[in-house]
């Protein structure tokens, strides 16, 4: 029998709320839905989710102020905006918090629903093998989406571990920056550029420890990892 995972889902807009639960119902995604940011966060400590989707504007506690707490009890989780906010400032705000995509209502369900198969499928491949990783100073655990600085350890997102990944198997080459959008977000529009500088950045100040990592930003073209000797 297939898993069925099991959704966080935050919308208080009632007609979309019903059409989207009901659409990943028939995709076996066990949905628990909730219209106000309090009463999910509540129900997010007692209960195991999969995946987090959040609408940004819900009563009581918006979906930046819900992701901000739900990174602090679990940072690999998967997390997907869903807004009718176009901002671009808004966008980067919600991945800076630690959301892994962002969607622009009214979106296509058959995308949400692609969107959260590729974040699952992720997940359990990226458990399915433990490799740990030495670069500089640090260790990196594929398993946990732990890097490790001599005793003290910090759980990346699962974006920020792909992202990492990939550069690791990649060490002094050139990647170009369209390439890196495709491999882990499908596509390389100019959102999803802006949202691969914020990864870019989070994953600076991750490795900031070590002076001899270096992610090199070859403007106009990508990016290039490397540890000096």
């Amino acid at each position: 029998m297939t898993k069925q995972y099991k959704v966080l889902y935050v919308e208080d807009d009632e007609t979309l709320a019903y059409l989207t639960k009901d659409s990943l119902e028939i995709n076996n995604y066990q949905v628990h839905h909730f219209a106000d940011g309090a009463t999910a966060l509540h129900n997010f400590e007692s209960q195991e989710y999969d995946i987090c989707i959040l609408d940004i504007m819900v009563p009581k506690k918006d979906g930046f102020e819900i992701a901000q707490v739900i990174r602090q009890f679990n940072n690999e989780i998967p997390i997907i905006f869903l807004s009718a906010k176009t901002l671009k400032e808004d966008k980067i705000k919600g991945l800076k918090l630690g959301a892994d995509d962002y969607l622009v209502k009214p979106f296509s369900i058959e995308e949400l629903v692609l969107k959260i198969e590729i974040f699952l499928q992720r997940s359990k491949k990226n458990t399915s093998k433990n490799k740990i990783y030495h670069v500089g100073k640090y260790q990196f655990d594929t398993n946990n989406y732990e890097i490790i600085y001599e005793n003290e350890k910090a759980t990346l997102t699962l974006r920020e571990a792909e992202l990492l990944k990939l550069f690791i198997q990649n060490p002094q080459k050139v990647l170009k920056r369209e390439d890196i959008l495709k491999t882990l977000w499908g596509n390389d529009d100019y959102f999803m550029g802006r949202s691969l500088d914020v990864f870019i950045s989070r994953l600076r100040k991750i490795l900031c420890k070590d002076e001899n990592i270096v992610i090199e930003n070859l403007h106009g073209i990508g990016f290039k990892f490397s540890v000096k000797e």
